[in-house]
Formats: C-alpha cells, sequence, structure tokens
C-alpha cells in the first residue's frame, strides 16, 4: 500500500519521501530520528526518451517552406531614339531613305491607324514647294498628297499661275500620315514629323515654300497663325520664302475665299520673280 502511494506521490512531484527508520526503535518508544530518502529517480519524459508522438511525425513531414528566389533581372529594352538623335539621324537620308524611313515611322499615333505614309511627290529640283496639312482618306489609299478633291482644286490653282503638278513643283504634307476623320493634325505630331519636311525642303532646295492653311503654317514657322492676319506678308524658313494662304479643302466649304487665295498666289508669283531678278 505504502509502495502504491510513494508511486503516485513520485508522479505528482512530491518525492522527497520521510519515513522512520528502524522500527526496534519505534517500539521502545524513542522519538524517531528523520532521515531524508534519496530522490527517486525521476523517469524521462517522452520526448527525452525518443518516443515522438503522431503528431509531432506528421508536423515533421510536412514540406517546409521554400524560399522566395531573387527577382530576376529585367532585361531592358535599349531606348529609342531622342527626338535630337532623330532629327539628327533623318538629316543625313537621302531620298529613297527618307521615304522608306517615313513609311515606318512610329513615332507619333498617327501611325496606329494609317494604311500607308504619303511622304510627297514632284520635281524633286523643284522651285515651287507647296506644304498642305496632312493626308485625307483618298491618299492614304494612294499613298500620294493632293489627289482628292482637294487635289483637284489645287492642279487649277497652279494652274492658273501657270504651273504644273511635276513640273518645277514639289507637293509635301505637313503631316505624313491621316489623321483620324480627318481632323486637323495635333501640334505633336506636326513635331513629330518636323524632321521629315526639313530634310525634304533641304533636299528641294525651294526658292519659294507656300504653306496650305495653319497646321502647314506652322509647321514651317513654328507657331500658330491666323491665315487672315498672315495673308500678304513674306515669312522666311531658314532663308526660304515662306506665302501663306488657305487650303484648298477649306475653299471647298468657303468658295466666296477663293478670290483670296489668287491673289496670295499672285503675291507668290511677284515674290518669286523678284528672288530670280535678284
Amino acid at each position: 500500500m505504502n509502495q502504491r502511494r510513494d508511486a503516485v506521490l513520485r508522479e505528482m512531484g512530491l518525492a522527497p519521501l520521510w519515513r522512520l527508520r528502524g522500527t526496534s526503535q519505534a517500539l521502545q518508544g524513542d522519538a524517531p530520528e528523520a532521515v531524508p530518502e534519496e530522490p527517486a529517480a525521476v523517469a524521462p519524459s517522452a520526448r527525452e526518451a525518443g518516443i515522438v508522438s503522431a503528431r509531432e511525425r506528421q508536423a515533421s513531414h510536412r514540406p517546409q517552406p521554400v524560399p522566395a528566389p531573387p527577382p530576376a533581372r529585367i532585361a531592358v529594352a535599349p531606348a529609342a531614339d531622342s527626338s535630337d538623335e532623330r532629327a539628327g539621324r533623318i538629316e543625313t537620308l537621302d531620298w529613297e531613305a527618307l521615304e522608306a524611313d517615313i513609311r515606318a515611322c512610329t513615332a507619333c499615333r498617327l501611325c496606329e491607324r494609317r494604311r500607308q505614309a504619303v511622304p510627297g511627290v514632284g520635281d524633286r529640283q523643284a522651285d515651287w514647294m507647296f506644304v498642305g496639312e496632312g493626308p485625307g482618306a483618298e491618299e492614304d489609299q494612294r499613298g500620294e498628297p493632293f489627289v482628292g478633291v482637294a487635289g483637284k482644286l489645287l492642279d487649277a490653282m497652279l494652274a492658273a499661275i501657270g504651273l504644273n503638278r511635276g513640273e518645277g513643283v514639289y507637293i509635301a504634307n505637313a503631316v505624313k500620315c491621316r489623321p483620324p476623320h480627318n481632323r486637323t493634325p495635333g501640334n505633336d505630331e506636326i513635331e513629330a514629323c518636323a524632321p521629315y519636311l526639313a530634310r525634304q525642303i533641304a533636299l528641294v532646295q525651294p526658292r519659294l515654300l507656300v504653306a496650305l492653311g495653319r497646321p502647314a503654317a506652322r509647321a514651317l514657322l513654328g507657331v500658330d497663325v491666323a491665315i487672315g492676319a498672315a495673308r500678304g506678308q513674306a515669312f522666311r524658313y531658314r532663308g526660304t520664302p515662306v506665302v501663306v494662304t488657305y487650303h484648298p479643302a477649306y475653299l471647298l466649304r468657303n468658295q466666296r475665299d477663293k478670290a483670296k487665295v489668287w491673289e496670295d498666289l499672285c503675291f507668290a508669283r511677284e515674290l518669286m520673280e523678284k528672288t530670280t531678278t535678284g
């Protein structure tokens, strides 16, 4: 009975136990001498004995989280040419390379919906250079400027002052791709095409430039101008005289202003004669 009690007490952590030493002394009535019992050896815990529960075994077999790999190095594409680098490159192109570059251009959003770019047409050593706004639907389809109704009116304007398309005349546009729905080109679009127009002028070396409409005037003069206020004046583009007048498409909607364009063309012809004799 005592052994069982001692075992229970040891399990409860209440050892060491005290017991009487010598039963004969207790019978003789002597006071008992308390002697401490050696503490019983404590059984090792289950973990110390190497016994692992089923839960712990299961946890030990769980896949351990794998450290995330370092972020991969992302290859960065070479930056596109800056505007200055692009302009400098275009300045070196001959006619064939220039027109190929124009047809492959993606410098502004107009490239997204074009059928084809429209570089220009005419005599590449012309004295007269006419600059329009941008291609229309028919120009976008055929790849040549001023081939629609407005183009026919321009041909009539040229004939009125003794000129023919392709003979001493070169025709280009401020932008080389059609603006959607024939809207007016934005200033950023005009600036994106400016190196192309500048190179065309440098290759043609005309003696007179005629700006047809406000976008063309901006492309040549670098500022917005009102056509009504700019008429009858000689401006300059890098030393070359510039005359500003209305666009043929405008005249189709405002025929009363055809007389004003006739006056502008006469002024341009007089200016050309002065540059010839000078």
